[in-house]
């Protein structure tokens, strides 16, 4: 999903309060708190977000173990209940022009007095046979997520960074064995067990159906139970630079406590600026900028 700082042209299919672009749990929240609070809230989604690559969340109040995929349905489901427009469909860029912002997408284009960007942080991943297949079958991209899951159990890390030195850190608390795979690489970090070696492909069961070991180019094998890929975040900052939002060292949209950006009546939330890629963080943030779209909109309706 782009932005760029390109001008609307076409004629705009209608004016809204707020445009939240992104539907996992930072954009919901947000959009179930506006929406709530009597504002007219349209939020474009693209059908699929990083949640989708969760096989089994069980650390989110009241869920129980629900897949990704059934969250955000979930959450899509629950915004239309209480009123918000939500149209499935990919923004292409937005403009402000100093009174409203336009975001132009692949079915037409949208104005609204406000706008937040909610559309996370792809994890990296890498172009090895295998590792898309079995996402969410044994493939994970958040430790903290997906540990639980791996208790007694040998995993390994793909990265040579600090990221994958944070993940190793949180997997050792509960794995077996956890060992580095560098793909080539020198680690950046001393790891108990590292095995530098190009990766060829990974190897899953087709009993279970789920990852089962990595082949080597060398044609050796490592048996494993998971796969961690700890190859770092994308961040926001081709989103954001382009309309000029400032983002951190780090790629992460830089916000104020209210969730604003730089730009006035610009929000940020969830995966897309610092802190924690967690879904309670996300709806936590989602909240933030929901009840601050609120005050924002009726003092200036107070004002007007």
């Amino acid at each position: 999903m782009f932005l760029s700082a390109a001008p609307c042209y076409n004629k705009c299919m209608k004016d809204h309060d707020i445009i939240i672009i992104g539907g996992g749990p930072a954009g919901v929240s947000a959009a179930l708190y506006a929406a709530r609070g009597g504002t007219d809230v349209l939020l474009l989604h693209g059908g699929a977000s990083a949640l989708h690559k969760a096989e089994l969340i069980q650390n989110y109040y009241g869920t129980g173990a629900v897949s990704g995929a059934a969250l955000y349905d979930n959450g899509i489901a629950q915004a239309k209940a209480v009123g918000v427009t939500v149209v499935k469909t990919q923004a292409t860029f937005a403009s402000y022009d100093g009174a409203e912002f336009c975001v132009a997408t692949t079915d037409g284009e949208y104005r609204a007095k406000r706008l937040v960007i909610a559309t996370g942080a792809a994890r990296r991943s890498a172009d090895i046979p295998g590792l898309k297949e079995y996402e969410g079958s044994g493939v994970s991209y958040c430790a903290v997520c997906d540990a639980f899951f791996y208790r007694k159990k040998k995993v390994a890390v793909l990265g040579a960074g600090e990221y994958a030195r944070h993940e190793l850190e949180t997997l050792a608390r509960v794995a077996e064995e956890v060992v580095l795979l560098t793909d080539g690489e020198k680690p950046s970090f001393a790891a108990p067990r590292a095995v530098e070696s190009k990766l060829r492909r990974i190897v899953g069961s087709e009993e279970s159906g789920r990852v089962c070991a990595v082949e080597f180019e060398d044609g050796s094998t490592e048996s494993i139970d998971g796969l961690f890929v700890a190859l770092g975040v994308l961040g926001s900052g081709g989103i954001a630079k382009s309309m000029g939002v400032v983002v951190g060292a780090d790629g992460a949209i830089a916000v104020d406590a209210r969730g604003m950006t730089n730009i006035d009546g610009l929000y940020a939330a969830g995966d897309c600026v610092s802190g924690y890629k967690q879904v309670a963080k996300a709806v936590n943030d989602g909240l933030t900028v929901g009840l601050s779209l609120i005050a924002d909109l009726k003092g200036k309706r107070k004002n007007g």
